[in-house]
């Protein structure tokens, strides 16, 4: 199992994790788009990615 598919499985079978994510992600796109280097699709990526570590806590 590939970590892509480990992730994914993790959000199908985690309550609130992909809400979460998408949240985050809306989030983290409107503070991104003034800052011309990272743009909102990177800013997006980073919050999904804050979500996805919050809930996980590895």
């Amino acid at each position: 199992m590939s970590k892509i598919e480990e992730v994914q499985g993790e959000i199908r079978n985690t309550p609130g994790l992909g809400r979460s994510m998408a949240k985050w992600s809306a989030l983290g796109a409107v503070v991104a788009i003034p800052v011309p280097v990272v743009g909102p699709v990177f800013g997006a990526i980073a919050g999904a990615t804050y979500a996805y570590m919050k809930r996980h806590k590895r």
